[in-house]
This record gives C-alpha cells, sequence and structure tokens, in this order.
C-alpha cells in the first residue's frame, strides 16, 4: 500500500515526463485530486503533500465535508452534474465549477454567486459530451458555440475554458483524439468569443497523461491519488 504522499510525488513524476514529451512545462498543468467518496481526512493528507486542488462530484458530500477542512487555503472544483436546484448551494460551497452544461443552470449560479459580494467572478468551466454519449452530461458539440457565447456575457462568472469525460477506452492512445477535439474547439471558441480560454480540463487516471500530449492544462486524478472509492454501504 503507497500513502497518498507517495502517489501525489508519483503522479507528478508522471505529469512532468508526459509534458516533456510534448515540450511543456509541469508547473503549467494542474493537478486536481478527484476526493468524492473519500473522507476529509484523505484531502487533508493529499494538501499536506502538495496539493491545492479539490474536485468533488456532490454538492450535498462536499458541504458534510467541508467544516472540517475550512482551514485550508484550496480551490474547491465541482466536477460533477450540477442540478439546476442546487445551484445556488454550490455557488456559495465551491470555488469553481467544472461542468456548466446549460443556459438556465449557469444564470442561476450567476444569481446566487452575485449575493455573495465576491471581489472577483466565479470560474466555470463548459463541460462538452464527446462521443455523443447521451448518458453523459455536457452540452453537444453543435450546442456549444451559443452557451458559451452567453456564459460569457454573464458579469458574476469568469468563462474560463472547456471541460470532457471522454469515452472510457482501455488505450489511453485512443482517447487522444477526444482530447484533441476539445482543444480544436476550445481553440474555435476563443475566436468567436475574441478572448482566451486558457482552461482544457480533461484526462483521468487511466489516460492522463495522454490528456497532457493533447494540450490538458488541468488533470481530475482519483483513484491514481487516494485509491480505490470505498464501497458505498
Amino acid at each position: 500500500m503507497t500513502t497518498i504522499r507517495e502517489n501525489v510525488l508519483r503522479l507528478r513524476e508522471r505529469m512532468a515526463s508526459a509534458a516533456a514529451n510534448t515540450g511543456r512545462s509541469a508547473e503549467e498543468i494542474t493537478l486536481i485530486g478527484v476526493s468524492k467518496t473519500h473522507p476529509a481526512a484523505a484531502i487533508r493528507e493529499a494538501y499536506e503533500a502538495g496539493l491545492r486542488h479539490f474536485g468533488e462530484n456532490r454538492v450535498q458530500e462536499w458541504e458534510g465535508k467541508r467544516g472540517e477542512l475550512e482551514d485550508l487555503q484550496a480551490m474547491w472544483h465541482l466536477i460533477g452534474h450540477l442540478q439546476s436546484n442546487k445551484a445556488a448551494r454550490a455557488a456559495k460551497v465551491f470555488t469553481a465549477l467544472d461542468s456548466i452544461d446549460d443556459l438556465a443552470l449557469a444564470q442561476r449560479v450567476d444569481r446566487a454567486f452575485a449575493e455573495k459580494q465576491a471581489v472577483e467572478p466565479m470560474r466555470v468551466l463548459v463541460e462538452v459530451r464527446l462521443g455523443g454519449e447521451e448518458t453523459k452530461s455536457g452540452v453537444s458539440e453543435g450546442e456549444l458555440p451559443e452557451l458559451a457565447e452567453k456564459v460569457a456575457q454573464l458579469a458574476n462568472l469568469n468563462l474560463a475554458g472547456l471541460m470532457c469525460i471522454p469515452p472510457y477506452l482501455e488505450d489511453p492512445e485512443k482517447v487522444r483524439p477526444y482530447f484533441a477535439r476539445l482543444r480544436e474547439m476550445r481553440d474555435q471558441m476563443e475566436a468567436r468569443l475574441r478572448r482566451q480560454l486558457p482552461v482544457l480540463s480533461m484526462g483521468m487516471s487511466h489516460d492522463f497523461e495522454a490528456a497532457i500530449r493533447e494540450g490538458a492544462t488541468e488533470v481530475r486524478v482519483g483513484t491514481a491519488l487516494f485509491g480505490a472509492r470505498p464501497a458505498v454501504k
């Protein structure tokens, strides 16, 4: 059994190697620890090992953990699908929403975040559904331009880029075309919106190296960092 600290070091080595293979610096890439279903103690251990970004899938689960972690200076990402009736709660307890896929949802978050009277807008990413998997959340490729344009106009949100969860394929090399496609779509949106969208959140435990080779700036790693998820009781 390896410790979380050892896993962080190993992941950073792999990230650095993947980045170097494409002439990039490891400093360009953020490691997000996917802490869903893992206890607050595991998050704290990862924080003490140097991790500063964490991803949760459910608003309610994070609400139950955050009281034990309020002393940590970390960035808390919602990476799971957000239901519109929880938009206000999410705006209060997360520092980034990485899975915006609907205008009405974005508008609810915008209104809720305005009530916080924060100094800066809330960072958001638009999640794109690649591979035609109807069971997955995310905006379709065809609907992305209109959604991105409208989200970019919301005063209390900062549209920073795109996120995707491509189809799961055993061979990471076969996933690379999906990552390349998200990068191309990001470039198209930058031209359309006439603004930079610096964030590409793509790649997980089994394929993050392929994602880095295709331009990922954030990778979301759970199992390779925290180990297998605890069994649901």
